[in-house]
């Protein structure tokens, strides 16, 4: 699910995650949309975001550190917890839960959400794309969550896409897309932060 941070991991990273929102952030246009397999994020979602970085590593050392879900914890602050529900390769039909404080300010009462994310599509090195709900307490938002990796100049280009639709988020879109695009912002830096020390 976000870009959790509350994203649907990436679902919930986006509006859970506890970054500042960035300046200006508005709602990504579907344009183009990021997609893995020919899927991508939902179409009729009002909440949005997307946002990319060039991560100064190799592509295996970036993949293995997102699809390697137990050790979420280990780098991105705002995930308390991670864990597979199945075994062997990140593959489409893989599952896991994983659970993200709530930040301040969201008008959500719930202190933290459980997250359980699926992956619907995968290409191994290319794309990832998963779904699944956040719930907690008063809480419930369904996500949408696409990945997609480039080798390019520099390093690898990774692009991020997610969704969310839910009561809770549809009541005021543009906090919602601030804090869903706070917390995908907050997993790029993370993620280019792990990634990059690892590979010096």
């Amino acid at each position: 699910m976000w870009g959790i941070r509350v994203a649907v991991v990436p679902l919930v990273v986006g509006i859970l995650g506890g970054a500042a929102a960035p300046a200006g952030a508005a709602p990504v246009a579907p344009v183009g949309g990021l997609t893995c397999r020919g899927a991508g994020v939902d179409p009729g979602a009002q909440v949005r975001y997307r946002t990319e970085a060039v991560i100064d590593a190799p592509l295996d050392v970036i993949w293995k550190l997102q699809t390697e879900v137990d050790r979420w914890p280990s780098w991105q602050g705002p995930v308390t917890s991670a864990e597979r529900l199945d075994h062997g390769r990140f593959r489409a039909g893989s599952a896991f839960h994983w659970t993200t404080p709530v930040p301040p300010g969201t008008g959500i009462p719930a202190t933290s959400l459980d997250i359980t994310s699926t992956v619907r599509q995968v290409r191994d090195g290319s794309c990832i794309r998963w779904t699944g709900p956040a719930v907690g307490e008063g809480a419930h938002i369904d996500g949408v969550h696409v990945w997609n990796f480039a080798r390019v100049k520099g390093g690898v280009k990774v692009s991020t896409e997610e969704t969310h639709t839910g009561p809770q988020v549809d009541a005021d879109v543009p906090r919602a897309t601030a804090i869903l695009g706070a917390g995908l912002e907050g997993w790029l830096t993370d993620l280019k932060a792990a990634a990059e020390a690892r590979a010096r």
